[in-house]
């Protein structure tokens, strides 16, 4: 028989455990209301009709997401789990996983559907009005399933699969990101502007297969944001690779921007909206130093397609077409006034239209430029931007 000491503490801890669960129990509202306060300043809300907490399982019925940019046109989510919730320090929240429903919109007659849509270590600041990156609503992984759009009941874009990851660095100090968009397939064949569909057809542009990539950081302290490669990728086209790095992107920017969005987006005045808008952009500019920007252009065979085609509508062909912009391009170049530019471009023009390969143009400064020295530049002589920013153009490299 059980001695009766033990089984009083039993009791009590039993007692203790039953009284203390609710005090302990995770707040689904709380999250939602923390979610919103995150996402204030963008002019978004997330509305639900129920809230149920199970464990660490929060489930959301009926959410919808409204916006400040279209009053009056909520978007329509459905259900959403969060799965592996926890509270973290700072009254904030962390979810090992969200899953949300798959979308089937239809709008006149275009109709867009996502299947295994899922968010991967969603964490919800706690204090939004902070200065660090853990006071900004992030996430670890992002992806997504078959995408389809279709026109007309006919499918003219869809997607395999999308993934997107962001990684904290050491210290909190910023955040590395990456995403990738695979199994892209574009169905022009259903464009009805003849000339259009012409140049489509005989620039063999019907049907087009390919990727896009995204790869870049950010760290909070410099603001500093460098996104190494910007891609996309499409067969028998090319490849399109942007890439730039600037600083002063911090919160507090951030924040200003969201503010001057919102700001003109509850203004019902558009006109007045819109001027405050290009003059609270022109201030938070000053903010900002450019350090490098590039655009490559990789050819697979659509190059010569083009010059094909523009020539056979000037009544010539393509290679006695290349030859006339060899010849025009300095021309043009001249009246920019800028010559060791001028004969960049020419040779790269020249080397590129002999042989397509790839075509660079970039932009690296031997010392960081502040954007109000490049504004300055543009306005009072712009043939110095070019050297201002280290313009450099180059073919086949």
């Amino acid at each position: 028989m059980m001695p009766t000491r033990n089984l009083r503490l039993m009791l009590a801890s039993a007692a203790f455990i039953g009284l203390s669960g609710p005090a302990f129990a995770l707040d689904g509202a709380d999250l939602v209301t923390k979610l919103n306060a995150a996402y204030a300043l963008n002019g978004a809300t997330v509305a639900y009709e129920k809230v149920a907490v199970d464990g660490t399982t929060v489930t959301l019925t009926g959410v919808s997401v409204k916006s400040t940019a279209a009053p009056g046109k909520d978007f329509k989510i459905g259900d959403v789990t969060l799965e592996g919730v926890e509270e973290t320090d700072g009254g904030g929240y962390y979810a090992e996983t969200v899953t949300l429903p798959d979308v089937d919109v239809k709008e006149d007659e275009t109709a867009i559907t996502a299947k295994d849509i899922s968010i991967g270590g969603l964490s919800i600041p706690g204090n939004p009005a902070g200065g660090t990156v853990n006071d900004i609503v992030l996430y670890e992984s992002a992806t997504t399933g078959p995408v389809t759009v279709t026109a007309k009941g006919k499918p003219v874009f869809s997607m395999d699969e999308s993934e997107a990851n962001l990684t904290k660095q050491e210290s909190d100090a910023g955040f590395d990101f990456d995403a990738t968009f695979s199994g892209i397939k574009a169905d022009l064949s259903g464009v009805e502007d003849p000339k259009s569909k012409d140049a489509i057809e005989k620039l063999g542009l019907k049907n087009l297969a390919g990727e896009m990539t995204m790869k870049g950081s950010w760290e909070v302290a410099t603001g500093n944001v460098s996104l190494e490669e910007y891609a996309f990728d499409f067969a028998n086209v090319g490849r399109l690779a942007i890439a730039f790095d600037v600083s002063g992107y911090t919160l507090g920017f951030m924040k200003s921007v969201q503010e001057a969005m919102k700001a003109a987006e509850t203004n019902p005045n558009k006109e007045e909206a819109n001027q405050a808008m290009g003059l609270s952009m022109m201030g938070l500019i000053q903010q900002l130093t450019f350090n490098s920007a590039s655009i490559r252009f990789d050819d697979a065979t659509i190059t010569k397609r083009v010059l094909d085609y523009i020539g056979s509508q000037q009544g010539t062909t393509g290679d006695q077409l290349a030859q006339s912009l060899k010849g025009m391009v300095p021309l043009m170049m001249a009246q920019l006034n800028v010559p060791e530019l001028q004969n960049q471009v020419s040779s790269a023009v020249n080397t590129y239209l002999d042989a397509p390969k790839s075509l660079t143009i970039a932009a690296e400064p031997a010392n960081p430029v502040p954007f109000p020295m490049i504004i300055g530049a543009a306005m009072g002589a712009p043939n110095t931007v070019p050297g201002v920013l280290g313009v450099k153009v180059t073919a086949n490299d």
